[in-house]
C-alpha cells in the first residue's frame, strides 16, 4: 500500500490541511476534527488508498484504515498536511467545543447517563420480573410464596435504583461537571434526606410540611425529590461551579475542609430553597406535556414521534430521552416513552433485514444481515447508518414501521417498566403486557418489512457488483501457464484460541458499527470476566496502543484485539501494556492487562472484539459461541 498517497487522497478529500482542526488516530482509525463539514467530499474519502470506511461519531470525521496501516497513514498524513499530530484527549475536546449549544448539551446528558444505565436496567428488569410474578400470582396462574426471602428481597431490590437515582444522577453529573463526585452524591443525598417527607405519600396523607427560607421571604415544601432528574443535574452543576472556584481561592492549608464545607452547604441551601422546586415545575410541566403529546387522541402523537425517533437518532438527540423515561417512571410508575422507541428501533432493524433477503450483493448482505440482528436487540446505529440511510429507502420504510408499532402502543396505553432496554429483549420491561408488547413490534417489524422489500432497493442495486469479463485468448496465443496455488490455498484450516477469559458473543453486540459491520474484518467478541489478555499464538506484534494489540501471526492470521467500545478516549488510562511493536510473543504471553471496573466506572464497556484482518484469505471464519476459558477454541479460519 502507498501509504503517501493514502495521506494525500484524505487531505484532497476533506478539503486541505487548513480544514483540519485536529488530528489523531487510534489502533484502526485517523480521527480529525473539521472545521467546515460541507468541504469533505465524503465519496473521494471512502474511494481513496486503502480507506475501509468513513463515518461520523461525537463530532468526528473516523476514517477507517485498520490497524497495523492507520499509524502509518497517520504519520504521512501530518508530513503531508504539516498538520501537529494531537492526542486522542486533543481530538475529543476539539469535538467538543465545535459543536453549537444544543450539541454540546445534548453530549453533556449522554455522559451523565450512559454510565448509570446499567442500575437502571437491572431494577427495570427485575421491576418487570416481579410485576409479571404478581399478575400470574393474583389471577391464579400461578401460586408465589409472597414470604419466601427469595420474593421479600426481590421486592426490596426491585426498585432501589430509582429510589436512590439522585445519589447516582449526583454522582454522575459532578464527574462529567468537574467536580468532586462524592460531594456530588452527597448533595444527591440531601434531595432525599429521610427528614423530608416522602414526594410519594404526601398525597396520601394529606399532610404537607412547610419551611420559611430567606429569613421568611416565602416557604417551601420540605420534600423530597425521589424520581426527579433535572433539578439535580441543576444542583450538581452549581455545587461543580461553587468548588472550582473555591479551589482558585482559598488557600492551599484551608482548602481541604473550607472548599467541601462551603460548597455542599451553599448549594444544599440553594437546591431546596429554590433550585428544586423551581426545576421541580419545570420538570412536571415537561413531563405533563409529553404525555399529553403520547395521548393524542388515535394515538397520532405517538404516530408522529414513533416515525420521527431514527432521525433523532441520526441527530444525536436520543440522549436526551432518558429524562423522559425516568421522569414518566417518577410520575406514572412506567414510561410510555419507552415502548414508541423499541418500536422505531425494531422497524428499522426489519429494513434493514429486507435489504439482507432482497439483494443478491454478497457484501451487501453481509453487512446489511448482522446489522438487522444487532437492531433487533436494540443497537440501530449498525443497521442505520451503515444499511438503511446508505439507500435512504429502507431508512424511511423503518420511520413508517417504526411510526405504526408506536401507533398502537399508544392505543393500548403500553408501559414499560423500567429504561435503557429496547428491541427483543425489551420485553423484560413489559412483562406485566408482553401480548401487547409483541404485537407493537410485529406491527412495527412487517410494516418496516414489507414497504423495505417492496421499495428499499433500485433494481440496479439488488444485482451484485460484477467484474467485466476477461477476454477471451485465441487459440493461436501463446498456451496459458497453469496458475500456482498460493500457500494460502493448500494450507490447513487454521484455530484462533481465546485471549482471554469471558462470553464470547456476536461482534454485533459490541455496538461499534464499524467491529457489527465487520469493516475491519470477521471476527468474534468476549465479555471478559478477567482483566488479561494473552497472546492467542505465536505472533509479532504489529500495533500496541494501550486498549488494544495487533498481531501478525505465524500461522498467516493478522489479529487485532480491541478492549473496550471507545476506550481510545480513556487514553490510556485503566490500561498496562506488556509488550511493544516488533516484539516476539509466545501463545499465552501476556499482552496487556487492564481494570474492568475503572473502566465501566468511566461509562465504558469491556467488551472486547477479536478480529482477523485479513478475513479476505479465507473462504470462511466458524466462531464458537459461550463460555471460554483463554486457550479455548474460538475462531476456526477456513482455507
Amino acid at each position: 500500500m502507498d501509504y503517501q498517497k493514502a495521506a494525500k487522497d484524505v487531505l484532497a478529500a476533506i478539503g486541505g490541511k487548513e480544514n483540519v482542526v485536529s488530528a489523531a488516530h487510534c489502533a484502526t482509525r485517523l480521527r480529525l476534527v473539521i472545521a467546515d463539514n460541507k468541504k469533505v467530499n465524503k465519496q473521494a474519502l471512502e474511494n481513496g488508498e486503502g480507506v475501509k470506511g468513513v463515518f461520523e461519531a461525537q463530532g468526528q470525521l473516523q476514517i477507517i484504515f485498520g490497524t497495523g496501516i492507520v499509524n502509518k497513514v497517520f504519520d504521512a498524513f501530518v508530513k503531508e498536511g504539516g498538520i501537529t499530530a494531537g492526542s486522542k484527549e486533543d481530538v475529543k475536546a476539539a469535538a467538543a467545543q465545535k459543536g453549537n449549544w444544543f450539541q454540546r448539551f445534548i453530549k453533556t446528558l449522554g455522559d451523565i447517563f450512559v454510565p448509570i444505565i446499567p442500575a437502571i436496567v437491572a431494577s427495570g428488569f427485575l421491576m418487570g420480573i416481579m410485576d409479571a410474578l404478581n399478575f400470574m400470582n393474583n389471577n391464579g396462574f400461578a401460586h408465589i410464596d409472597t414470604g419466601s426471602s427469595i420474593y421479600v428481597f426481590a421486592t426490596l431490590f426491585a426498585n432501589t435504583a430509582y429510589t436512590f437515582l439522585p445519589i447516582l444522577i449526583a454522582y454522575s453529573a459532578a464527574k462529567v461537571f468537574g467536580g468532586n463526585p462524592y460531594l456530588g452524591a452527597v448533595i444527591g443525598m440531601i434531595m432525599i434526606h429521610p427528614n423530608l417527607q416522602n414526594a410519594w405519600t404526601v398525597a396520601t396523607d394529606g399532610v404537607q410540611t412547610m419551611q420559611p427560607v430567606f429569613g421568611g421571604l416565602y416557604e417551601i415544601p420540605l420534600v423530597g425529590y425521589q424520581g426527579h432528574v433535572i433539578p439535580v443535574m441543576i444542583a450538581v452543576w452549581l455545587m461543580c461551579f461553587i468548588e472550582k472556584r473555591l479551589h482558585k481561592v482559598v488557600p492551599p492549608m484551608f482548602d481541604l475542609f473550607v472548599t467541601p464545607l462551603v460548597s455542599v452547604f451553599v448549594t444544599g441551601y440553594l437546591t431546596l430553597a429554590a433550585i428544586g422546586p423551581v426545576f421541580t415545575t419545570i420538570e412536571t410541566h415537561i413531563i405533563n406535556g409529553i404525555q399529553w403529546l403520547i395521548a393524542i387522541p388515535f394515538g397520532l402523537g405517538s404516530f408522529v414521534m414513533g416515525g420521527l425517533y431514527a432521525t433523532t437518532v441520526v441527530s444525536g438527540i436520543h440522549h436526551m430521552y432518558t429524562i423522559i423515561d425516568l421522569g414518566q417512571l417518577g410520575t406514572y410508575g412506567l414510561t410510555y416513552w419507552l415502548p414508541l422507541a423499541s418500536a422505531a428501533n425494531v422497524a428499522q432493524g426489519a429494513a434493514a433485514l429486507a435489504v439482507a433477503l432482497r439483494t443478491r450483493d454478497k457484501k451487501l448482505k453481509s453487512m446489511a444481515l448482522p446489522a438487522s440482528l444487532s437492531a433487533f436487540m436494540g443497537i440501530t446505529e449498525p443497521a442505520i447508518f451503515g444499511v438503511n440511510l446508505r439507500f435512504l429507502r429502507p431508512f424511511i420504510a423503518g420511520s413508517i414501521g417504526g411510526a405504526c408499532g408506536a401507533l398502537y402502543a399508544s392505543i393500548v396505553g403500553l408501559g414499560a417498566t423500567g429504561t435503557g432496554v429496547t428491541g427483543i429483549f425489551g420485553i423484560l420491561l413489559h412483562l406485566h403486557r408482553p401480548v401487547q408488547y409483541i404485537i407493537a413490534m410485529l406491527i412495527a417489524a412487517a410494516v418496516a418489512f414489507v414497504l423495505s422489500w417492496l421499495f428499499g432497493l433500485k433494481p440496479e442495486q439488488i444485482q451484485p457488483q460484477t467484474a467485466p469479463a476477461a477476454p477471451q485468448q485465441s487459440s493461436e496465443s501463446t498456451p496459458a501457464v497453469e496458475a500456482v496455488p498460493k500457500a494460502a490455498e493448500i494450507a490447513n484450516d487454521l484455530t484462533i484460541t481465546a485471549p482471554l477469559t469471558g462470553n464470547a458473543v456476536s461482534l454485533t453486540e459490541t455496538g461499534d458499527e464499524t467491529f457489527a459491520q465487520e469493516v475491519l474484518g470477521p471476527g468474534i467478541a468476549i465479555e471478559p470476566t478477567v482483566g488479561k489478555v494473552v497472546a492467542p499464538c505465536d505472533a509479532i506484534i504489529s500495533a500496541q496502543m494501550g486498549h488494544a494489540v495487533g498481531l501478525s501471526c505465524d500461522n498467516g492470521a493478522e489479529l487485532l484485539i480491541h478492549v473496550g467500545v471507545d476506550t481510545v478516549e480513556l487514553g490510556g488510562k485503566c490500561f498496562t501494556g506488556s509488550v511493544t511493536e516488533g516484539q516476539r510473543v509466545k501463545a499465552g504471553d501476556t499482552l496487556l492487562t487492564f481494570d474492568m471496573d475503572g473502566i465501566r466506572a468511566a461509562g465504558y464497556k469491556t467488551i472486547t472484539a477479536i478480529i482477523v484482518t485479513n478475513g479476505e484469505d479465507f473462504a470462511s471464519v466458524d466462531r464458537h459461541f459461550g463460555t471460554v476459558q483463554v486457550g479455548d477454541q474460538l475462531l476456526t479460519l477456513r482455507r
